[in-house]
């Protein structure tokens, strides 16, 4: 039968790799498990070795890969390659592993995908130095209940198998930063999933749950969220998931997306929702100012919201499979910007004409006819945005009254500063780029629910990172463009920043290098040179 290459062997002694890969192989040959144990058959032929060949001087088998051969089961003597950090045997026909795998305690990455095993070995659990345990496309229908033991695990793949239930000791995995349970039979997810501290990716595509454990709403770590096909009615909401950047959940049963749904998510730059039952869009969708694809094919839309036209970033708006009525069929074809184009010009248009709610009678006032009273109670926004004007009439702020205002757009007007009843209860954004603004407005520093402040493009010579950082809800802050000649260290201290533009001012630090690096590494460089 197949054999192993001497010259595989010797250079394996050298290198501590041993790739046997596509080899046909039905077994290990005995003399690979024995490779640092046992004299090489050709010392004993030749005794004029070359000190490159002292085989005394080998180096212990660090890496093994066995994959793609026909392997149906692995020997215990698996246990005499101790020094292993890498075993590799995906794509044979193994039906369960040794037991004596858990002896190999240096073991780092363990890829035993594209079998036919129908359990894990409980000696599995003591491999306390693994980081990668990869088992998709097995016969799994349960787990070891001690799978919490794998402490130093960052990634795991247990997807294509039959898995009905996922142990509460998973809580432990708080080094877990991949996990994919996607297509198997689960019908939910334990709450215990939250304590994993430092996932980022979570795929559950392809399972049977019907409901998101709320719990899982407190992973602030999380940045992508698979929950395709499934059969889910709702979303939960995501108050600490602030990081999440991707949310895939097409293929389910929503029929509602409301504002809870959408307010905290502020990162979110994929949003997937096709082949659900959605009637309709929240005008809140406008919160998502970080927007680049959403994805609505095959829903129940008829309309779109015109605050849709509003998100700055958005570059794919998937809309096939909806009846919508009130757009054109020509205007649909032409692609998303001419959409997103079409959208805010009707938010124009409701600003320049008369509202529902506000009739233009005799004795209404000029500027009182351009407010849009249905964006302020409806998506309660607050618009008044490029009408080139050096203040904001009071009247603007009249029409608010008691409505809660959570987006306030004055963007290019000419505005020198904000006038002092603009009111803390415009709680999430401030659009205020393009205007004239010589220093900070330090109006904002009074308003501690802004989450996001757009600077960009004006004049502003310095900033007060003391006040700054009374501001908590604080994640993004645009200064890009500006007038500031120093980046004051102190700014270091606003931990809760995520987001800090600061490209486009004549400061020298710090340097273009650091900046291009992201905002935790400039903060990180601003709070080391904050004088001790």
């Amino acid at each position: 039968g197949p054999t192993v290459p001497p010259g595989l062997l010797r250079a394996a002694r050298k290198s501590g790799l041993l790739n046997l890969s596509g080899r046909d192989l039905s077994e290990v040959p005995q003399h690979v498990w024995r490779i640092n144990l046992d004299t090489p058959e050709e010392a004993h032929q030749n005794l004029s070795f070359t000190a490159a060949d002292r085989w005394w001087e080998q180096t212990d088998l660090t890496k093994l890969i066995l994959a793609s051969n026909k392997l149906q089961c692995l020997s215990e003597d698996v246990r005499l390659l101790p020094a292993l950090t890498v075993l590799d045997i995906h794509d044979n026909q193994l039906t369960a592993l040794p037991s004596a795998i858990g002896i190999l305690e240096n073991l780092q990455k363990l890829d035993v995908s594209h079998n036919k095993l129908k359990n894990i070995p409980e000696e599995l659990t003591q491999l306390r130095h693994l980081k990668s345990l990869l088992v998709q496309h097995n016969e799994l229908s349960h787990l070891p209940d001690g799978f919490g033991q794998l402490a130093s695990l960052e990634e795991l793949n247990l997807s294509n198998n039959q898995l009905a239930t996922i142990p509460t000791s998973f809580a432990s995995l708080t080094n877990l930063i991949r996990l994919s349970v996607a297509q198997n039979q689960l019908r939910s997810l334990p709450a215990e999933i939250s304590s994993m501290k430092s996932l980022k990716q979570l795929d559950c595509t392809k399972n049977f749950l019907e409901t998101i454990p709320p719990e899982l709403a407190s992973m602030a770590s999380l940045e992508q969220l698979y929950l395709r096909k499934n059969k889910l009615h709702f979303l939960p909401e995501f108050p600490s998931c602030r990081l999440l950047k991707e949310l895939h959940v097409g293929e389910n049963q929503i029929e509602v997306l409301n504002t809870e749904h959408l307010k905290h998510l502020n990162s979110l730059c994929v949003l997937e929702l096709r082949d659900n039952k959605l009637k309709s869009l929240p005008d809140e969708i406008s919160l998502l100012q970080k927007l680049e694809r959403l994805d609505l094919a095959n829903n129940d839309i008829s309309r779109l919201p015109y605050a849709l036209g509003n998100l700055p970033h958005l570059k794919f708006l998937a809309l096939e499979g909806n009846p919508l009525r009130a757009i054109r069929r020509d205007i649909l074809q032409k692609g998303t910007q001419e959409l997103l184009k079409y959208l805010r010009s009707k938010i124009q248009d409701d600003i320049t004409s008369p509202s529902e709610e506000s009739p233009v009678t005799a004795m209404t006032l000029p500027s009182e006819s351009r407010i849009n009273m249905h964006a302020i109670t409806a998506l309660k926004l607050l618009e008044y945005s490029e009408k080139q004007a050096i203040l904001i009439p009071d009247e603007v702020f009249n029409a608010v009254g008691s409505n809660p205002v959570t987006t306030v757009n004055f963007s290019k007007n000419q505005l020198s500063e904000i006038p002092a009843r603009y009111q803390p209860y415009f709680g999430l954004y401030s659009i205020l780029h393009l205007q004239q603004f010589k220093i900070f407005p330090t109006v904002l520093y009074r308003i501690p629910t802004l989450e996001t402040i757009l600077l960009s493009n004006n004049q502003v010579g310095s900033i007060d990172p003391v006040q700054l950082k009374k501001m908590d809800k604080l994640g993004t802050l645009d200064l890009q463009n500006n007038d500031l000649l120093q980046v004051p260290p102190e700014l270091g201290n606003c931990e809760t920043l995520r987001t800090l533009l600061l490209e486009g001012n004549p400061f020298r630090t710090p340097r273009a290098a650091i900046l291009a690096k992201g905002t935790a590494a400039v903060l990180e460089y601003l709070r080391s040179r904050i004088p001790t």
